[in-house]
C-alpha cells in the first residue's frame, strides 16, 4: 500500500510507471525541441526587424516599429498559464486539438518569441557602430551588413540568448502539461499530485532537472566553441 505522507511518500519506486514516465519524457523533450526552433527563427526575425527600423525617417517603418514593440511588450507581459487559456480557441482552430503536446506548440512559441526578439534586438544594440559604418562605406548593402555583420558579431550572444530561452520553455511546457498538454508536468499533476503519489512528482521533478542542465551544459559549450572572446 502507498504511503503518501512523509518523507518516505518520495522514495516508493515501486509505484512508478517507467513505460508512461519514458514516453512523457520523450513528450517534453518534443515539446521544447520544436517550439525552441520557432522561436528562434521567429525572435530572431522579429529582432532584426525592430533593431532595424528602430531609428529610421521613413514614416511606415517607424509605425511598423511601434506597432511590433506593442505586440511583443504586450504578449511578454501576460504570465504564461494565463496565455495558454486565452490562447484555447486559437489553438482549436490552428492545431485542431486542446489537448496533448502538439496543442501546447502555439502558447509556448507566442510567449517565448517576444523575449528572445527583445534579446536579439539588445545583442545587435550591442555591437560596435564603427564596424557597420566601416562595412556600409565601402558599398556593403543592406542584406550584407546583416549576414556579414550583425549576425556573425552577435552569434554567441544570441546562442547565449537561445539557450535561455529553450531553459525557460522547458518551464513553460511543464505548466501546460498542467491543463492537458502532455509531457512531465500533465504526468507530474494527474500520476503524482493529485493521485497522491509524490514519487512519480519527484522522479518527473529530478528529469526536467536533468534536461535543463543537458540544455545549459550544451549552450555554454557551444557559445565558448564560437566567441573570440575566449580564445
Amino acid at each position: 500500500m502507498m504511503d503518501a505522507t512523509g518523507i518516505k511518500s518520495y522514495f516508493q519506486f515501486q509505484n512508478v510507471d517507467w513505460q508512461t514516465m519514458r514516453s512523457a519524457t520523450w513528450e517534453t523533450i518534443w515539446m521544447t525541441v520544436v517550439a525552441a526552433i520557432l522561436v528562434v527563427i521567429i525572435g530572431l526575425l522579429l529582432g532584426l526587424l525592430l533593431y532595424q527600423t528602430r531609428d529610421s525617417q521613413n514614416g511606415l517603418l517607424r509605425i511598423l516599429n511601434w506597432i511590433v514593440s506593442l505586440l511583443v511588450n504586450v504578449f511578454r507581459s501576460i504570465p504564461f498559464i494565463i496565455l495558454i487559456v486565452l490562447l484555447l480557441p486559437v489553438t482549436k482552430d490552428i492545431i485542431g486539438t486542446i489537448i496533448g503536446p502538439k496543442a501546447a506548440i502555439p502558447s509556448l512559441v507566442i510567449s517565448a518569441a517576444p523575449f528572445y526578439a527583445r534579446m536579439v534586438e539588445a545583442n545587435l544594440r550591442d555591437i560596435d557602430s564603427g564596424v557597420i559604418e566601416a562595412v556600409t562605406t565601402m558599398g556593403a548593402s543592406n542584406w550584407e551588413v546583416v549576414t556579414k555583420v550583425l549576425l556573425p558579431e552577435s552569434k554567441p550572444a544570441l546562442i547565449a540568448g537561445a539557450t535561455v530561452t529553450t531553459i525557460s520553455l522547458i518551464s513553460y511546457s511543464a505548466m501546460a502539461g498542467a491543463i492537458g498538454a502532455g509531457g512531465l508536468g500533465n504526468l507530474a499533476y494527474l500520476d503524482g499530485f493529485q493521485s497522491n503519489n509524490n514519487t512519480v512528482t519527484l522522479v518527473a521533478t529530478v528529469i526536467i532537472a536533468c534536461i535543463v542542465f543537458i540544455v545549459q551544459f550544451i549552450g555554454d559549450r557551444w557559445v565558448k566553441a564560437i566567441d573570440k572572446r575566449t580564445i
